[in-house]
């Protein structure tokens, strides 16, 4: 099978199991297939990983003049929310709802640990407009906001602004029920926005930032920074020009929350420690041998962030990622 064909099958899945654990299948195909994966290899992936997924629910009508905003953040709309989507792409194309949807939605960027943007950045680069319907639907169910930030910021490292908090790792299960306590810390607000959010430097900041925390912890929840990264260089050429700063401000705020969530906040020792990189052909072929969805998003994202910004780190990163699998 096709990775077309293998995401159309996908679409029949439901989008989490478990306890609430987002469904990995529609990122990680694309990104095997980017790394250079067979359809051979494709298919057993996705036979693989299906194995722990359920039948998606029936999709629902969504009421007509009923506003897209009106169900945010309900897990159980995604079914309606399915059809509201499909429905808006079909009429007015991807680009025009994207400029329309993403303003609002990347208000809850940090939506299930980050995997609502992931999984609309890999749908865009799948190219293929049922998985953009579902990746905007699932983002849309489990959207939540985090706050806002004071547009007073005169910081303009974001590493040396992270170096400020210091806070307890929330004792949860989830890494998004851990991002939403850390965002209600006093501390955690007033620190983020002494940060000078730029349009033209932040991302890449906070990316290289992501990958150099990754490759010195190999730090779970620090991965879905990395990953998040890329999934916002994907989406932030989608908005208008006046959204992305502010986009960039709702980003950071979530990231902080993540960093906290991630235990890292709470370290008073630098506790990094290095492996060694290894060559891309070899990290490559790990990653498209591995059935770790993680491993293969994150190789995927080190290797295209290497290609938009340059730098070791990437490959450090990814190596981190096929060394502790």
């Amino acid at each position: 099978m096709t990775l077309r064909q293998l995401l159309r099958h996908a679409a029949g899945l439901d989008a989490e199991y478990g306890h609430n654990l987002a469904s990995h299948l529609p990122m990680a195909l694309p990104a095997l297939a980017r790394l250079g994966a067979t359809d051979v290899r494709l298919a057993a992936f996705a036979a693989h990983y299906a194995a722990r997924l359920r039948p998606a629910p029936p999709r629902e009508r969504w009421p007509a003049g009923q506003a897209w905003t009106s169900r945010l953040g309900e897990p159980r709309a995604w079914p309606a929310y399915r059809s509201l989507f499909g429905k808006w792409i079909r009429h007015e194309g991807a680009p025009a709802v994207l400029e329309r949807v993403l303003p609002t939605l990347l208000r809850g960027v940090g939506a299930a640990a980050f995997h609502g943007p992931i999984r609309a950045a890999y749908a865009l680069a799948a190219r293929q407009p049922h998985q953009l319907d579902d990746a905007l639907a699932y983002w849309a169910c489990r959207w939540f906001a985090l706050g806002s930030l004071a547009a007073d910021g005169r910081e303009r490292d974001p590493a040396a602004v992270l170096a400020r908090l210091s806070m307890a790792k929330p004792r949860r299960p989830l890494i998004v029920e851990r991002m939403a306590i850390a965002a209600q810390h006093p501390a955690l607000g007033r620190v983020a926005s002494e940060l000078s959010v730029d349009r033209d430097h932040t991302l890449p900041q906070l990316a290289m930032l992501a990958a150099n925390l990754y490759a010195g912890s190999g730090n779970f929840t620090v991965l879905h920074l990395l990953t998040s990264a890329h999934a916002l260089r994907v989406l932030l050429p989608w908005l208008a020009e006046a959204d992305v700063v502010v986009a960039l401000g709702h980003y950071w705020l979530a990231y902080v929350a993540g960093h906290a969530a991630s235990g890292l906040a709470e370290r008073t020792t630098d506790c990094a420690v290095r492996r060694p990189a290894r060559p891309w052909p070899e990290i490559v072929s790990l990653a498209i041998a591995s059935n770790d969805d993680h491993v293969i998003k994150v190789v995927d994202s080190c290797r295209e962030q290497e290609r938009a910004y340059g730098g070791a780190v990437w490959r450090e990163a990814a190596s981190r990622a096929v060394a502790d699998a």
